[in-house]
């Protein structure tokens, strides 16, 4: 087997094991959600659409080329522009997640956050995982205008929060994405339990102090 055949191979499993791992634990639900790994070659994997992140089967895996061009597999989300708009101004990441999480989704839709960083710094691995996550204003699903806005916060940010939509996060690796993803999630999760109350952020010094 070809070094590349053997790449695609394992990051064709490592989608479904990643997807199989958010959908079971409830992160994500019907068929809302999507996942991609970027290949050496510039080819991009990603779940296709209509499909359950809990049951993926590798072969039928949505294939492009390195042009955005769809070249094998399901037909592809009608969101993979999110996708690609991700890694043409994040060059060196290798993996995108996009989940419809609750507690993210519902961060999204309250009034007052501030658009350009939706949560607060409230623990040391959400500024370690995600950093600043700037809110992108909502538009209908598959609006491809969403890409332009997408791309515009993505210039500054790995992770980005669609309003009243969920989140979209990049990362070097498809782990790197997952793990930053879920942070994302539990941070918004601690932020509307603590909703309401006095909180006690990390201050800049205590950011800065971690890189």
């Amino acid at each position: 087997m070809s070094a590349f055949l053997s790449e695609a191979t394992r990051l064709r499993d490592q989608i479904v094991s990643v997807g199989k791992s958010l959908f079971d634990r409830g992160l994500t639900f019907g068929s809302t959600g999507n996942i991609s790994a970027r290949l050496s070659n510039g080819e991009i994997l990603m779940t296709p659409t209509n499909a359950s992140l809990g049951s993926l089967e590798p072969e039928r895996l949505s294939r492009f080329s390195a042009e955005g061009v769809h070249i094998e597999g399901d037909k592809p989300t009608k969101e993979a522009f999110l996708h690609q708009c991700m890694y043409c101004k994040r060059t060196q990441s290798g993996a995108v997640v996009h989940l419809h999480s609750t507690h993210s989704v519902a961060v999204s839709i309250l009034a007052n956050v501030d658009p350009e960083d939706v949560l607060p710094p409230l623990t040391a691995y959400y500024v370690m995982r995600v950093g600043s996550l700037p809110l992108v204003p909502y538009y209908p699903p598959g609006d491809k205008a969403l890409a332009e806005a997408v791309a515009a916060r993505a210039e500054k940010s790995h992770a980005v929060l669609l309003a009243n939509h969920g989140p979209v996060v990049a990362g070097k690796t498809l782990l790197d994405a997952q793990y930053a993803t879920e942070e994302l999630e539990e941070t918004a999760k601690l932020y509307l339990l603590l909703h309401g109350h006095a909180i006690r952020p990390l201050t800049p010094e205590q950011r800065r102090a971690l890189g």
